[in-house]
C-alpha cells in the first residue's frame, strides 16, 4: 500500500508540516520505522530525539514542528497512530457463512454475513446480529442475544440469556454468566445459591482473555458502553461497571459492587464487595479498597488511602527503625529527669 502523507493528515484529522505528496508504505514503532514508515513521538523523550527515527514521516502534538522531518500535527499521536495502523494493517475479516461443523440449536436466528467457525455450539433461540463472527470451539448459550459487528475468540464461554451489544470484543477463554460466589451456611455446611441474573454488556466494550463475569443473583451484572478489561480481570455478581472504565490485569471487583465512569482499575487491584468507585478514579497497583470513593480521587496501598498520604506514608517506612532508636532515647532521658526529679523532691 502507497498513501500520500496529506491523505493520511486527512484520515486523522491533522496538519501536515514538510512535504505533503511523501508516499508512506507502513507504519511501524520509533526505534524500527525505516524509510518509507511513519511512526510517532508522543512525549519529550522521543520528540528530543525524532532526528534519530529513520522513518519517513513522524505524528507529533501541534504545538511541536522543529524537525528537518516531515511531520503530522495532530492534538493525540497515539490516537492518531492507532488510527494509521488500522490504514495499513486492517483486521482481518473472516469468510461469512456457517460451518457443517458448527451446532445451531432450535430457534436460532441471525442476520447478514454472519461468519461461525468449526465446532462452535449455539444453544437454543439464540440471536446474533448482522456481521458477527464465531471462533471455533466457543460455546454461546440458550437465549443468548448478540448485537451487530461482535467477535466471539475461541473458547469463548456465553451463557444462557446474556445480551451483548454492538462492537463487542471477547478474547480467548473468557466466560461471560458463570454462576456468582454465593453460598448460605446453616452452621455445618454451605448451600449454593441460585443465581438467576444475567450479564449485560453494552456496546463498544472490549474483553481480555481468560476474564470471569459472574452473572446476578437477581437483576443483572452490567458492563457500560466502551468498557476495557485486560487478561485475567474478575467481576462479581451484581457489579456494574461505568461508561469507559478500564480494568487492568488481575483486578478483582467484589460482589454488588458499582465503579462509575472514566475510572482506573490498575493491576491486581482489588475492590470489596458492597461499595462505590466514583467517577473519574485511579486506584493503584495491587491496591485494596475497602470503602466508598468519591469522584476523583487517586488510591494506593492495602488498605488504599489518597495516593499523596500513601507516598508520605512510604517514604516514613524507611526511617522507622531510626524513629525507634530516637524515641527509645527519648524515653530512658524521660526516665532519667523523672527519677532526678523524685530524688530532689
Amino acid at each position: 500500500m502507497e498513501v500520500m502523507l496529506s491523505d493520511i493528515a486527512e484520515i486523522v484529522g491533522g496538519r501536515v508540516v514538510g512535504n505533503s505528496k511523501t508516499v508512506i508504505c507502513g507504519a511501524a514503532s520509533f526505534e524500527d520505522a525505516k524509510r518509507y514508515d511513519i511512526t510517532f513521538a508522543g512525549d519529550a523523550g522521543f520528540l528530543k530525539k525524532i532526528e534519530e527515527t529513520v522513518a519517513g514521516a513522524v505524528i507529533v502534538p501541534l504545538n511541536f514542528s522543529e524537525s528537518s522531518k516531515d511531520l503530522i500535527q495532530v492534538n493525540n499521536p497515539k490516537v492518531a497512530f492507532a488510527k494509521v495502523l488500522d490504514l495499513f494493517y486492517p483486521p482481518s475479516v473472516p469468510l461469512s457463512g456457517i460451518s457443517p461443523s458448527a451446532h445451531l440449536g432450535s430457534g436460532f436466528k441471525c442476520g447478514r454475513d454472519v461468519s461461525i467457525a468449526p465446532n462452535a455450539v449455539i444453544g437454543d433461540n439464540v440471536v446474533l446480529g448482522d456481521r458477527v463472527s464465531i471462533c471455533p470451539c466457543s460455546y454461546i448459550g440458550n437465549s443468548v442475544v448478540m448485537g451487530d459487528d461482535v467477535k466471539i475468540y475461541s473458547n469463548v464461554s456465553v451463557l444462557e440469556r446474556c445480551t451483548i451489544g454492538n462492537r463487542v470484543i471477547i478474547h480467548s477463554g473468557t466466560v461471560i454468566g458463570s454462576d456468582g460466589f454465593g453460598f448460605s451456611s446453616d452452621g455445618e455446611k454451605y448451600f449454593k445459591i441460585p443465581h438467576t441474573g444475567i450479564v449485560r454488556i453494552d456496546d463498544d466494550v472490549e474483553i481480555g482473555a481468560c476474564n470471569t463475569i459472574d452473572r446476578a443473583t437477581f437483576g443483572k451484572t452490567w458492563i457500560c458502553r466502551g468498557v476495557k478489561t485486560d487478561n485475567l480481570v474478575h467481576v462479581a455478581h451484581n457489579v456494574k461497571i461505568g461508561e469507559d472504565t478500564l480494568l487492568i490485569a488481575q483486578a478483582g471487583i467484589g460482589g454488588s459492587s458499582s465503579i462509575g465512569r472514566h475510572s482506573i482499575i490498575a493491576g491486581q487491584a482489588a475492590i470489596a464487595d458492597h461499595i462505590t468507585i466514583g467517577d473519574n478514579v485511579t486506584v493503584a497497583g495491587k491496591a485494596g479498597v475497602a470503602k466508598s470513593v468519591q469522584d476523583g480521587e487517586i488510591l494506593s496501598g492495602v488498605p488504599a488511602i489518597p495516593h499523596k498520604l500513601w507516598l508520605k506514608v512510604q517514604n516514613i517506612i524507611p526511617k522507622l527503625p531510626d524513629i525507634r532508636r530516637k524515641l527509645l532515647e527519648i524515653e530512658k532521658r524521660l526516665e532519667r529527669m523523672e527519677k532526678k526529679n523524685g530524688d530532689n523532691s
